[in-house]
């Protein structure tokens, strides 16, 4: 860090617990947490952040696994990549695993954490649409041992923001144990940032569908409409599969709401058409949405 930082670091704790990383942010709120630090070193080695100090959350061990909990499966949000796409985890939240196993190279998938993925919300992070369709939720460790819940959505839409002195300890996750599928392209073959990504969750009890589009907006958007008219189609007490037709109807539908065309000028003008780059984006979510859906029906 020193290397392209104009002055060294004042400061680097290691607290032992998530109350003590808390206290150590509390008391040093320029500091700035870090766990796996693959998206904090690159900001740091292109000049674009200069931390006087920094909390890092590796040696506590109770953000490093997870438990269960009414229902939920409650995720320390220092899981790494690597260990949400081994099989025990892919056995339990499928979709997250995929999401986790496509997130980039060895090297990252070995440092990067659940938690960073949402605190630094780039648009291409890959469990982000995962985490909207099961609309899953975090609790937020503050000062004094408080906690307190938000959803994954309204942070990432920034409905609700984190405090300087408050850190993501864990991602509460609803066990559906239901098919899941989770789809990402690339601008180039083998693991690279999406260029769209879409989350497919089938939820039986409340025959219901789910679905999250990611990487083509600052954060995942839901078809909220889409998910309800496909929903209505799904025969769940049968075989719960549909026609091809029906899943190229729902891809379209999807895309058509996530990448709608421009409103016509208020002069009564036609509107102008979709750039080529924005059609072909449009093209490439119907064929994600599709596949998925087609994948978790099967």
């Amino acid at each position: 860090m020193t290397t392209h930082a104009p002055q060294a670091l004042q400061s680097v704790t290691l607290p032992a617990s998530l109350d003590e990383a808390v206290a150590a942010l509390e008391a040093m709120p320029a500091a700035v947490p870090v766990a796996g630090g693959t998206d904090l070193m690159a900001a740091v080695n292109k000049g674009l952040l200069r931390p006087s100090g920094l909390v890092g959350l590796g040696r506590i061990s109770e953000l490093r696994g997870w438990h269960y909990q009414d229902g939920h499966a409650l995720l320390g949000a220092g899981l790494t990549h690597a260990r949400m796409g081994r099989p025990d985890f892919a056995a339990l939240i499928p979709a997250l695993a995929a999401s986790a196993r496509a997130a980039g190279p060895p090297q990252i998938r070995n440092a990067g954490t659940l938690g960073g993925n949402i605190a630094t919300s780039a648009p291409t992070g890959d469990a982000l649409p995962v985490l909207a369709a099961l609309e899953a939720e975090l609790v937020v460790a503050g000062p004094g041992g408080v906690r307190r819940e938000i959803p994954v959505s309204h942070l990432l839409a920034g409905r609700e923001m984190l405090s300087p002195a408050e850190l993501i300890g864990f991602v509460r996750v609803p066990l559906l144990h239901a098919p899941q599928v989770f789809l990402k392209a690339t601008g180039r073959t083998g693991p690279g940032r999406a260029t769209a990504s879409v989350a497919i969750v089938l939820d039986p009890a409340r025959r219901g569908v789910r679905c999250a589009v990611g990487a083509i907006a600052p954060m995942p958007l839901r078809p909220l409409e889409a998910e309800r008219w496909i929903a209505s189609l799904i025969d769940w007490d049968g075989e719960r599969g549909l026609a091809p037709d029906a899943l190229a109807a729902f891809g379209e539908y999807v895309a058509a709401a996530c990448i709608p065309d421009h409103e016509p000028p208020a002069d009564g003008s036609e509107a102008p058409p979709l750039s080529p780059a924005v059609l072909h984006l449009r093209r490439t979510v119907a064929a994600l949405a599709r596949r998925a859906l087609g994948r978790a029906l099967s």
